[in-house]
């Protein structure tokens, strides 16, 4: 049985700044509504003719984490794309990548679990490699939110939050014990699906119904989230499935070096660190200046903390996400 590890990371984000300023003059909200309730200040939205798109972006944080890792697109054996925002309906975002960056004919798979979408695909990653089945795997996190939120008073709820941007890693075969991913931690709970969800257009809402069917002061192809209820499980299953991590390597809080939670909501991230006894130097947050970037958020917070050197060889690295589904994950990396 081999190990993994993360051998290079990259991101990549659109250079168009959107404010809370900015968002004040296109729906009834303000800078203080919007950093009090989620400790936003500004996102990056995709701008019509930038040459951007969700494979593109995923593509562009890719290309800086092969080069990171040393090794070419000749050396990558797997992709796995984390996304709930892909190019178009199907094919999914890996084969566009494979395509985009000349690969081989390796194998493409999407994940489609939402904010812990870039755990999953490390969970996956991990398993290959272990295994022997692959040596080295891309692994990629790319959200397009802006073209696909309400962007009036309607949806302020949900439209202030999100922003676009990729993340990306290589996880490579090691024989070095002890260090890498030491183990990841996987959960569901399809019973609260719709707290936070996109019903439509999809196989149980085509465009046609939804067009015939329902007014446009009620339209379902926009996001809902139910923010209460979301923000109460995430807190609890944060903690959880930290704890379990820990416990299966038998560590504690207090051997923590640093914590990248999925970018969801400051105030989450806050009340993890405080539960944990963290400090502001053992959690790393950055949705102050993009948002909920999904499952982009985690690897573009990694690579800006390791890019920073906050992020150390022989550091203990806790990455942890819930979202949508509801998805919740964890995984422990010894750097």
């Amino acid at each position: 049985m081999y190990t993994s590890k993360i051998s290079g990371l990259g991101y990549y984000v659109p250079e168009n700044v959107v404010t809370n300023d900015d968002l004040s003059k296109i729906m009834d909200t303000n800078d203080a509504w919007i950093q009090e309730r989620t400790g936003i200040k500004e996102r990056r939205h995709i701008k019509k003719g930038d040459g951007n798109s969700t494979s593109i972006m995923g593509v562009k944080a890719a290309k800086i984490a092969l080069e990171r890792a040393n090794v070419t697109t000749d050396d990558i054996d797997f992709i796995i794309f984390a996304t709930l925002s892909p190019d178009m309906y199907f094919p999914g975002g890996g084969v566009r990548v494979q395509d985009m960056m000349n690969m081989n004919t390796i194998p493409a798979l999407d994940v489609r679990n939402q904010c812990s979408g870039f755990v999953y695909a490390i969970s996956v990653a991990d398993q290959f490699v272990k295994t022997g089945m692959y040596k080295n795997v891309l692994v990629i996190g790319s959200e397009n939110h802006s073209g696909g939120l309400d962007m009036t008073t309607r949806g302020r709820g949900v439209s202030v939050i999100f922003g676009d941007g990729a993340g990306a890693a290589v996880v490579t075969r090691s024989e070095e014990k002890g260090s890498g991913i030491l183990s990841t931690h996987l959960h569901s709970e399809g019973a609260h699906a719709k707290e936070l969800s996109l019903e439509g257009p999809s196989t149980e809402h085509w465009v046609p119904e939804i067009i015939a069917e329902n007014p446009q002061e009620d339209i379902p192809y926009y996001p809902y989230m139910n923010g209460q209820f979301v923000f109460k499980n995430a807190v609890v299953r944060f903690s959880e499935v930290i704890n379990e991590g820990l416990q299966k390597n038998n560590l504690s809080a207090a051997d923590i070096d640093m914590l990248i939670p999925h970018q969801a909501n400051l105030r989450i991230s806050q009340f993890v660190q405080k539960q944990f006894r963290l400090s502001d130097d053992q959690v790393y947050n950055n949705i102050q200046k993009y948002g909920n970037t999904t499952a982009a958020s985690i690897p573009i917070a990694l690579t800006e903390a390791w890019e920073a050197g906050k992020i150390k060889k022989g550091d203990l690295v806790v990455l942890a996400a819930f979202g949508s589904g509801f998805t919740w994950g964890s995984a422990i990396i010894r750097w």
